[in-house]
C-alpha cells in the first residue's frame, strides 16, 4: 500500500462513487486507534504554541492596519489589502482551531477566543460557523446531512444538476471552470449568510446573552472596517480595496478548504458506516511540510484532523504516521495528495458532476 491513492474502485474525482461504503466493522477499531493516541500523548494542550501563534497574528495583524493608516490615500494600499486578506485567513485558523477547542482546556476560554477571532477582528459569524461545521463534521460528504456539500451554486452531486433549468444550467455545466474564480465572492458570502443567521437568532430566548455580545462584535467590525477604508481612502479606492481584501480573502479560504473533501466519495443519506471510516474515507491530506501547514492552517492534515478534531494542530504530523499505519493494518484506503493535484481532482469531479448538463445544452433557455 502506498500514502498516494490507495482508493478501491472508481477515482477520487468520479461522481459515481456516490455508493454504499464497505460493511461497518467492529466500532472497536477507533477505540483502540484512540487508545494509541491518547498514549503518545498527541491530545494534550499545547499553550505555548498557541500562545505564541495567537500573539505573532495579532501583531501582525495590527502591523497590517497601521500601515493602512500611515499609507492613507493611495493605490499602494491595494497591497495592503493583498496582506490583510492572508492576515484575515490566518485569523480564522484560529477561530477554527478555537471552535474544536484545540486551544485550551476550558470551553469558555476557547469559545471567548474563537468569537474574538471571528466575530470582531475578521467578521464572520462564529456561532453560524460551529453549527455548520459540527454537522460537517458528524456526516462528512454524506447526502442532505453535510452542509458543505448542499445544493448550491455549486452542485456536487448529479442528483444535485438534474432539475437545473436556465442560468442555473448553465452554472452547472460550467462549474469546474468557473469554480476558482466563484471563490472570490466566498468571503463576501460566508459575511453575508453570518450575519443573516445572527440577526435571525438574536431575539430568540435561549443563549440570549452571547447571541447579543456576537451581534454586537459584529457590528463593530463592520463599522470599524467600512468606517475605516472610507475615512482614510477615496471612495473609488475605498471600493477597489474592499474588492481586493474581500475577494483574496475567499479566495485563499476557498483554497484551503477544497482539498480537503471535495472530490472524496460520497455517500448515500441513508448509508451506513463506522465513525473511523466514514471520516477517513471522505477526507484527503496534502502533502508538503511545515510551510505546507501554516498556509493551510493544518488542515492539510484532515484525515487526522476528522478522527481526532480537538487534537491540537502542532500535534497532527506526528499523529500522521500513526494514523496511517493503523489504516495500512486494517485494510482502509488512506488518501494523500499534492495540493495541486488535489485542486485536479476536485476539478475533476465537479466537471464529471456537471456533465448530464452539457449533454442537454436546450436547458439553458
Amino acid at each position: 500500500m502506498t500514502t498516494d491513492t490507495i482508493d478501491r474502485g472508481t477515482g477520487p474525482g468520479d461522481p459515481a462513487r456516490m455508493t454504499k461504503p464497505p460493511p461497518a466493522r467492529r466500532g472497536s477499531d477507533y477505540a483502540a486507534l484512540s487508545r494509541e493516541v491518547k498514549q503518545s500523548g498527541l491530545l494534550k494542550r499545547r499553550p505555548a504554541y498557541y500562545s505564541a501563534k495567537v500573539g505573532a497574528n495579532l501583531l501582525l495583524l495590527a502591523a497590517g492596519w497601521t500601515a493602512f493608516a500611515l499609507i492613507g490615500q493611495s493605490w499602494w494600499q491595494l497591497v495592503t489589502a493583498a496582506f490583510l486578506a492572508v492576515m484575515f485567513t490566518q485569523t480564522a485558523f484560529i477561530g477554527h482551531d478555537a471552535g474544536h477547542h484545540q486551544i485550551a482546556t476550558s470551553k469558555r476560554v476557547n469559545n471567548v477566543l474563537g468569537r474574538v477571532h471571528a466575530d470582531l477582528l475578521i467578521g464572520l459569524s462564529y456561532g453560524w460557523w460551529i453549527s455548520k461545521h459540527t454537522r460537517h463534521h458528524a456526516h462528512p460528504n454524506q447526502v442532505d446531512r453535510d452542509p458543505d456539500i448542499a445544493d448550491g451554486a455549486i452542485a456536487f452531486t448529479q442528483d444535485q444538476v438534474r432539475d437545473r433549468r436556465g442560468a442555473y444550467a448553465w452554472l452547472g455545466r460550467h462549474q469546474a471552470q468557473l469554480f476558482f474564480p466563484m471563490l472570490l465572492l466566498e468571503g463576501l458570502a460566508l459575511h453575508v449568510a453570518g450575519v443573516r443567521a445572527t440577526l435571525d437568532r438574536t431575539g430568540t430566548r435561549t443563549g440570549r446573552a452571547t447571541r447579543l455580545a456576537e451581534a454586537s462584535m459584529l457590528t463593530a467590525h463592520i463599522v470599524g472596517y467600512l468606517g475605516a477604508l472610507f475615512l482614510v481612502l477615496t471612495p473609488l479606492q475605498a471600493v477597489c480595496f474592499l474588492l481586493v481584501h474581500q475577494g483574496l480573502f475567499g479566495l485563499y479560504m476557498g483554497c484551503s478548504f477544497a482539498p480537503n473533501h471535495k472530490g472524496m466519495p460520497i455517500f448515500a443519506k441513508d448509508d451506513k458506516t463506522d465513525f473511523l471510516r466514514r471520516q477517513v474515507l471522505t477526507s484527503r491530506n496534502i502533502r508538503g511540510h511545515r510551510l505546507t501547514d501554516l498556509a493551510l492552517g493544518g488542515l492539510n492534515y484532515q484525515i487526522e484532523h476528522h478522527l481526532f478534531p480537538s487534537m491540537p494542530r502542532p500535534s497532527l504530523r506526528h499523529a500522521q504516521e500513526l494514523v496511517r499505519t493503523f489504516c495500512a493494518r486494517h485494510g482502509i484506503a488512506y488518501h494523500e495528495t499534492g495540493l495541486l493535484d488535489s485542486y485536479a481532482q476536485v476539478l475533476r469531479h465537479l466537471h464529471a458532476v456537471g456533465g448530464p448538463l452539457r449533454l442537454r445544452p436546450e436547458l439553458e433557455y
